[in-house]
């Protein structure tokens, strides 16, 4: 499971000092893009290739408010990966190491406007993934 920390900036609470819900999405792709980053794989890159890996379905269960000040750890973990799709699991905790928000998300990867697989097109990613799955999730990973 990764670890992305970050800081609660004013502009993202209300005026009672509380982070808007909408920025929890903000955060989660903040951290996918982290992830990618940390295995070597630039989503600048992809996107300049052709590549893009839009969300395909949200789930979002807000627990606890995050508040202005804090300073929030999104935990990200690779459920499930088949070269095609790959799916999210989050946690999201304040300062206090509370959980605030736990979240799933799926995205597919498309080329052309078309879904395809890396495993096939791209075994240089597809490799890089599984790589990252079997040194951080072991045989936690639905594949």
């Amino acid at each position: 499971m990764e670890k992305y920390l970050r800081h609660v900036y004013y502009h993202e609470t209300d005026q009672m000092g509380v982070v808007h819900h909408s920025n929890y999405l903000k955060w989660m792709e903040e951290a996918r893009i982290y992830l990618l980053d940390k295995v070597g794989i630039s989503y600048k890159h992809l996107e300049s290739i052709g590549i893009i890996s839009p969300v395909v379905s949200i789930n979002i269960n807000y627990l606890y408010p995050a508040k202005f000040d804090d300073d929030v750890i999104v935990k990200l973990n690779v459920k499930r990966y088949n070269g095609s799709k790959i799916e999210f699991d989050y946690e999201i905790y304040n300062s206090d190491n509370v959980v605030c928000v736990k979240a799933h998300s799926v995205h597919c990867f498309l080329k052309d406007n078309n879904i395809f697989s890396l495993r096939r097109e791209y075994i240089e990613f597809h490799n890089i993934f599984m790589k990252y799955i079997e040194e951080n999730n072991g045989n936690n990973i639905e594949i």
